[in-house]
């Protein structure tokens, strides 16, 4: 039980760099260049995060062929739900601009974007979980690299939301909800697949990686590229060489 407390412990941590950046993002200005810097440097370490650790822990569990239609199955399934969200005006969630819709433009999309906030951040916390099952070594990486790329995510879309007319009650509110959820999708992690095989935690695994390499895809490197631009690159760069190390060293 004190283990699983433990998960449970790293994802709330990992989940409440939501609502640090999105404080940061509601009482300051922050230019959007360097949210499109810390964006493109969160990218970089996730990106780090999903090809050192979850990847490779998969691979070593259970082999290519789990590995690779867990990835894809996670892939394709956060495709298919953003998809569906940015119809009903989440798309831009993590844009710190004036792209999200208000509540008047399209009723809804304040609904929309907590659950889109939600589909982002599962993937990561559960497999911050299942990292921590046997003693595993992928935690401390991992916990580090959502934590990192969780600060300009809230960041830039409290500033968003601010833009579309959200008020510092439902930014909060929002983050908040999402960190505990975030603890509690650890702690299942944890929990409901302690006995899972070694191949159904590599599918499981990799199916993380293949829904966060598409979020990082689809959602925070065009926030980046848009007001970094040629930037975007080598902060993405420095991000990733920061994760590495902190798996390596």
């Amino acid at each position: 039980m004190a283990d699983a407390l433990v998960a449970g412990g790293w994802g709330l941590f990992a989940g409440a760099a939501l609502l640090v950046g999105a404080v940061a993002g509601s009482f300051f200005s922050v230019p959007p260049r360097w949210v499109a810097l810390i964006m493109a440097f969160g990218s970089g370490v996730l990106i780090s995060a999903v090809s050192f650790d979850l990847m490779a822990e998969a691979h070593e569990l259970g082999g290519t062929v789990p590995t690779a239609a867990g990835a894809l199955g996670g892939a394709g399934l956060y495709s298919l739900a953003n998809v569906l969200l940015s119809r009903h005006g989440a798309r831009h969630r993590k844009r710190s601009g004036d792209q999200q819709p208000s509540e008047q433009e399209q009723p809804g999309s304040g609904n929309a974007i907590a659950v889109g906030a939600l589909l982002d951040g599962i993937p990561e916390s559960v497999v911050i979980g299942t990292s921590l099952l046997g003693g595993g070594h992928v935690g401390t990486a991992t916990v580090a690299a959502v934590f990192i790329s969780n600060l300009p995510e809230g960041l830039a879309s409290a500033a968003g939301m601010q833009r579309a007319g959200r008020s510092r009650t439902y930014i909060f509110t929002l983050w908040t909800a999402i960190a505990v959820i975030s603890a509690l999708a650890a702690l299942a992690g944890y929990t409901l697949l302690g006995d899972a095989s070694h191949t159904t935690m590599a599918a499981i695994t990799a199916l993380a990686a293949g829904a966060i390499l598409a979020m990082i895809a689809d959602t925070m490197i065009p926030e980046a590229f848009e007001q970094a631009h040629l930037l975007t690159g080598f902060t993405t760069v420095l991000g990733f060489l920061t994760a590495f190390m902190l798996s390596h060293g």
